[in-house]
């Protein structure tokens, strides 16, 4: 992943590519911002990478991968280093000693460090005030976004936004726009054109090269929307009851289209491979379509099983127009409801539209199990743990799982059993293969496997159709 670089002689750290010529035996390497900024290093003026947003999959120990997720999450906005090490099963001690090996720095500097870099662009790109920014940003007060913005750019807010870039303030006919910025490349048509394809209607909307969705904040109303910016960034346009916590809306948005993944590693370790390289060659960008709302995504998921993509979405809009909360004035963008939420389908009225009785219970038992808490649709489970929660629940299996697990983020799920990648697979090896045979060539994609099952899919939709998508069915668990 790209790392940043500190000079010992000036106190000021880089990111990759600046102009900055130091002398090498000066030079210290950092693979996190804020690793640096706990180091007591300032960030370059020049290059402001507190403006970049690199993929945080650090080469550390799978538990250090999951704490990072959940530190990114915002779980230490409210809680303790005590309370995320129970989350993972390790002492808060033991978990700060594997954060400064692997990492250099603990998990509260990491959440800091975040802050602050969000806090910064919101300074630059919004005429958002203090008070407003401090609380977007995750802090508890402003006195504490003021002392942590002298603390690592050693300056105060009013002085950070006195220099900032005529070209940094963006403005928005109607909500505010943000920088989603990431490393490209980045396959935004066709990834577009996949949500379009799934769009669940009221919900969700792709038109004009923008996708828009409904979405809950702290039980209120929003929309956002993505389009494309530039060849490094997308634009977010966020239409929210409040801004408390924007930086988790952003965090969540970035998910949507994979804009966090390591795509160079990733791309270098599948790129060798005589079966799967030629694929990731021809599309360098394409990445693993994420999701806003896990839950969203685990019941279309079950609507899905064993019936055509516009059959799902059908199934789907009607469970929305019966159980989603209308949200008026919304007709102009496509969108008209919020999707309903767990406790709602857990009880609700599911008969008569469309779905099979076992289908009924799968999303009744989904929903009670991510309502109650006893299922947890973040990446702060092992795959292997995640994929057993799931498989325990009634009318859901491997397939599901795994597929739940590749929308979420997880780098290495793989649903062998799926028959569209096993139809691509057999294209790219010329014989039939089963869901074993997909299973052993897929050890050699480790730890990638979601993005070589992307490829596939994404391979076998081209093969049939004049645009790219995923398979037209969705694979029964």
């Amino acid at each position: 992943m790209s790392g940043f670089s500190a000079v010992v002689t000036t106190g000021i750290y880089c990111r990759p590519g600046c102009g900055g010529r130091p002398k090498p035996g000066n030079v210290r390497p950092y693979t996190l911002a804020a690793a640096a900024e706990a180091a007591g290093y300032r960030a370059c003026l020049r290059c402001r990478p507190y403006r970049s947003d690199p993929p945080l999959n650090p080469d550390a120990p799978e538990l250090v991968c999951r704490a990072v997720q959940l530190v990114v999450d915002g779980m230490l906005d409210d809680n303790t280093e005590h309370a995320l090490g129970e989350r993972l099963g390790v002492s808060a001690r033991h978990l700060r000693r594997l954060f400064e090996h692997h990492l250099g720095v603990t998990p509260d500097q990491l959440a800091r460090s975040r802050r602050a870099h969000f806090a910064r662009r919101l300074l630059d790109d919004t005429d958002l005030t203090f008070a407003e920014i401090a609380f977007a940003s995750g802090f508890g007060s402003i006195r504490q976004f003021n002392r942590v913005c002298q603390d690592i750019f050693r300056a105060s807010p009013s002085e950070l936004r006195a220099r900032r870039r005529s070209s940094d303030r963006l403005v928005a006919d109607g909500g505010l726009a943000l920088r989603l910025p990431f490393t490209p490349p980045l396959e935004w048509d066709t990834m577009l054109e996949y949500f379009g394809s799934r769009a669940i209607p009221g919900v969700e909307h792709v038109a004009d090269g923008i996708y828009r969705r409904t979405v809950l904040i702290d039980g209120d109303p929003g929309v956002i929307e993505l389009s494309r910016g530039g060849e490094d960034h997308l634009v977010l346009v966020a239409h929210l009851p409040h801004w408390e916590g924007l930086i988790h809306v952003v965090e969540r948005a970035r998910r949507i289209f994979g804009l966090d993944v390591d795509l160079d590693r990733a791309n270098e370790r599948l790129g060798r491979d005589a079966d799967i390289g030629p694929l990731v060659r021809k599309s360098p960008g394409l990445r693993t379509p994420g999701t806003w709302d896990p839950f969203e995504t685990a019941i279309r998921a079950i609507c899905g099983q064993m019936v055509s993509v516009a059959s799902a979405g059908t199934i789907v809009r009607r469970i929305v127009e019966r159980h989603g909360t209308a949200v008026p004035g919304l007709g102009a963008l496509g969108l008209a409801r919020v999707f309903p939420q767990p406790g709602t389908l857990a009880e609700g009225n599911l008969d008569g539209l469309g779905l099979t009785t076992t289908r009924i219970e799968a999303v009744r038992a989904l929903a009670r199990s991510v309502a109650d808490g006893s299922l947890r649709l973040d990446r702060g489970d092992s795959l292997e743990r995640f994929v057993d929660s799931v498989c325990a629940l009634r009318g859901l299996g491997p397939w599901s799982a795994h597929y739940l697990a590749m929308r979420v983020g997880d780098p290495d799920a793989f649903p062998a059993s799926d028959l569209g990648l096993r139809r691509s697979l057999e294209h790219l090896v010329g014989r039939p293969v089963s869901a074993r045979d997909a299973e052993v060539a897929g050890e050699r994609w480790r730890p990638w496997r979601s993005l070589a099952a992307t490829h596939l899919w994404f391979r076998l939709g081209s093969a049939t159709e004049a645009t790219p998508r995923l398979a037209s069915v969705e694979p029964p668990s």
